[in-house]
């Protein structure tokens, strides 16, 4: 995908946070960025461990004394060198989010930050806060909403294709879980169920914000309340690892949406349906390539990637020609490459382009509050409960 608008040639200078050794997410960062070759990591702080961040630093081949063992080291060395850092990614588990892109924010550099934005809803307001006042741009990887045929919905529905919005359905299940794998030691689902690194919300904060994120995307819809029932299937796990959540929408929209890790069968079944007066639209993403439109009163029509039928949104997020796979990898590449686009434009002094879309510190918090309404109103017996924003 090309990288649209002025462009001096120079890629942007990357730092990252996390993402040391056995990190997953840090490789799948750090492949997007490369992806359409707009970044260069030039500086890193990896771990909380000063050994394991050198050594993750060797590992990709940067200058020793560009490799740090404390991130506010990092802001505060990188935002003095004449070719300091220009961005930074924030790739840890959910605790560390706040503290890490504070120092970053109050040095004016840009911050693309994993989900959720933190890990309790105090913190995600004084972040949101502090970006505002920085001018520096903060973008959260949201990866789905990068995907082209989520684009393509997205465009349908402000196009009014599916007329006023009543229902909508969305899904997240995963089998992960099912057993206490965390006791086994492997890392992922340690820190993803201890509530002092991941927050409150297990399952509904770890991929129910993905999947609100995406239904809110897409629709353009307000949520204004929830009422929410988390459970704990697994015995001895302190985190939700299932639930199930209505929806209230501004306007009258109804929803429901279902996050789960212990569903056998299961792998990353994240799935979008939305109804309006005039017709449905359907998104999976083990088939992202496809969706489904439903015009009231006619026969179901499949879309797909580059196909007819298809829109100038879902054609800006295509690499390929159709019928080649575009999934996981190019969707949280298209986050950073949306990113490029706005990043270059503060360099040349422009505003960002209009049609450059990216989830947002506010989405952000929107995430983080939902998370926590969805835990208060579990402790109430699902009762409904508003957002706290």
């Amino acid at each position: 995908m090309a990288i649209e608008g002025k462009s001096d040639g120079r890629r942007i200078r990357l730092g990252m946070v996390g993402g040391g050794r056995d990190a997953f997410i840090g490789a799948v960062h750090r492949i997007a960025a490369r992806l359409d070759d707009q970044y260069e990591l030039v500086a890193g702080c990896f771990s909380s461990t000063a050994e394991k961040s050198r050594a993750s630093g060797a590992d990709l081949g940067l200058a020793p004394d560009r490799v740090y063992d404390d991130f506010g080291a990092m802001a505060k060395r990188e935002a003095r060198l004449k070719e300091g850092v220009e961005a930074v990614a924030i790739v840890t588990p959910n605790h560390v989010h706040y503290a890490a892109a504070k120092p970053f924010l109050q040095r004016g550099i840009h911050v693309i930050c994993d989900k959720p934005l933190t890990a309790t809803l105090a913190e995600a307001k004084k972040l949101a806060a502090l970006a505002d006042r920085s001018g520096a741009l903060f973008v959260l990887t949201h990866n789905y909403t990068g995907y082209p045929m989520v684009r393509q919905a997205r465009e349908m529905v402000a196009e009014g294709a599916l007329g006023e919005i009543r229902v909508v359905q969305v899904e997240y299940p995963q089998d992960w879980l099912t057993e206490a794998t965390e006791a086994t030691g492997q890392k992922q689902a340690a820190w993803r169920t201890d509530p002092a690194q991941s927050g409150a919300g297990g399952s509904v904060g770890d991929i129910g914000t993905h999947a609100f994120n995406l239904a809110s995307f897409v629709t353009g819809l307000t949520l204004e309340a929830v009422a929410a029932d988390l459970h704990r299937f697994v015995e001895g796990r302190r985190l939700d690892d299932n639930a199930h959540v209505m929806l209230r929408f501004a306007g009258g929209a109804k929803g429901m949406l279902w996050s789960s890790q212990v569903a056998p069968g299961n792998e990353n079944a994240l799935r979008l349906r939305v109804y309006g007066r005039k017709g449905g639209l359907e998104w999976a993403q083990e088939e992202p390539n496809t969706l489904w439109h439903s015009p009231f009163g006619e026969p179901r029509r499949r879309l797909t990637r580059g196909g007819a039928g298809t829109g100038a949104a879902a054609a800006r997020m295509s690499r390929i020609p159709p019928g080649h796979p575009e999934g996981y990898l190019e969707g949280f590449a298209n986050i950073y490459a949306e990113a490029a686009r706005a990043i270059r434009a503060r360099r040349a002094g422009e505003a960002t382009p209009a049609e450059v879309v990216f989830p947002t510190v506010r989405d952000g918090l929107v995430g983080v509050a939902f998370v926590d309404a969805c835990v208060r109103s579990s402790a109430r017996n699902a009762a409904w409960v508003r957002l706290a924003l």
